[in-house]
């Protein structure tokens, strides 16, 4: 894996956007009245599929 691109490839902006968007959806959930823990958990497996969908890319080829 080459550092030329640092990091700007298919497979991180993916992994980022997923990341974010799992970062919002947690935060929302501990924002309602009351909490929503479910809403949160969800959040926090959109983060951990960020971190799969990122290997997943990588292996396609999608990180060069």
């Amino acid at each position: 894996m080459s550092s030329a691109n640092h990091g700007n490839t298919p497979a991180a902006w993916t992994a980022v956007v997923v990341a974010l968007l799992g970062f919002v959806v947690g935060g929302v959930g501990l924002m309602l009245d009351p909490v929503s823990f479910v809403v949160f958990w969800i959040g926090v497996a959109m983060v951990v599929g960020a971190l799969v969908l990122f290997v997943a890319m990588d292996k396609m080829g999608f990180n060069e």
